[in-house]
């Protein structure tokens, strides 16, 4: 029996109804259920074919278990090599090399820095910093935002030098990007799964959070539709994400990409609505049993390549035994002659 887990946390809508929408597909020999896991054996199996990870993001336990698992036979949603590997301002210098437009975007130092750092680690670092040459290449107004973080936590939106420093001053020892605002007329959020599937939802990072996603027909320009979808499966692709979402502000008509690194998110029926909701449920159950079935195969090698791309190989047939036995008659037959 082949088994698909589900690995979450606080979320009380999407894990249960995937769960339910596997289960209901009735497919022979195999089932889903929640991920059910105590202290994590070396090298021992997790007992899934695979797993739909939404938490381990936020619990280190949850990643190094992970991670055990893949190299045990599992396939994961999403993989957490890639997680581990990961930042924003990595994705923003591959979106630029990929053709994927995105916004003026500097990498800073750390404000505080991190304990047992002095001025001797500090030997390499330009100071004082060219605050006048980064302010004149980002231009304001910009966004302040943490170089690998989520859930809009640690963003401040800038409109001069003041309201930077002062919004620096907060940001502990995080290391920031400072990334120019885009004056967009139409913003769009889009599911990207198993690096194929795209559902482009109108979306307005201004609303209040509960009220972002747009309800109703998608009435924006099918060509720039076309490239939004385009962008997107660039950008998953690339990285090697099988879920993720891609969120692009548009400005005289090109799409910026602005946060792509999302690959635990939002499917809370109440946020992203019954349509949206529906597709992504429909869209993870398919792509889970697709990677469940695919759990026969083994990493085509132990190194951080193999981890970062999931490349797998067939599992070679253990020979037959009859063919075994065929060759020691043989053998025998031939010491008496």
């Amino acid at each position: 029996m082949k088994k698909i887990g589900v690995l979450f946390g606080q979320e009380n809508t999407f894990p249960g109804a995937l769960v339910e929408k596997i289960n209901s597909m009735e497919i022979d020999g195999l089932t889903a259920e929640f991920v059910h896991v105590g202290g994590v054996h070396l090298g021992v199996p997790s007992g899934y074919d695979a797993i739909v990870d939404r938490i381990s993001h936020d619990m280190p336990f949850y990643r190094a278990y992970l991670k055990n698992a893949i190299l045990n036979g599992t396939q994961v949603i999403n993989n957490p090599f890639w997680w581990s590997a990961d930042d924003k301002f990595f994705n923003y210098a591959l979106a630029e090399k990929l053709g994927v437009a995105v916004p003026r975007t500097v990498l800073l130092p750390h404000k505080d820095f991190p304990p047992d750092i002095n001025a001797q680690s500090l030997r390499n670092l330009e100071y004082p910093l060219d605050w006048e040459g980064i302010f004149d290449y980002v231009k304001f107004p910009a966004f302040l935002k943490p170089h690998d973080g989520g859930g809009w936590r640690d963003v401040f939106h800038v409109h001069n030098p003041g309201e930077f420093f002062h919004a620096y001053h907060q940001t502990r020892d995080l290391c920031m990007t400072l990334q120019a605002a885009v004056n967009f007329k139409e913003y769009f959020r889009c599911y990207v799964v198993g690096q194929s599937e795209v559902r482009i939802m109108a979306y307005d990072p201004k609303r209040p959070h509960s009220e972002r996603y747009v309800m109703g027909p998608n009435t924006a320009d099918p060509k720039l539709l076309k490239r939004v979808e385009k962008d997107a499966l660039t950008l998953c692709k690339a990285l090697g994400y099988d879920l993720n979402t891609v969120e692009f502000a548009v400005e005289d008509g090109i799409p910026y990409a602005i946060d792509f690194m999302n690959p635990a998110p939002d499917a809370d029926l109440h946020s992203v609505g019954r349509e949206s909701f529906d597709w992504i449920v429909d869209a993870v159950a398919t792509l889970a049993v697709k990677k469940a079935k695919a759990s026969d195969k083994v990493m085509s090698g132990m190194n951080w390549s193999a981890f970062l791309s999931g490349t797998t190989v067939e599992k070679k047939a253990a020979p037959k035994k009859a063919a075994a036995k065929k060759a020691v008659a043989k053998k025998a037959a031939k010491k008496k002659d």
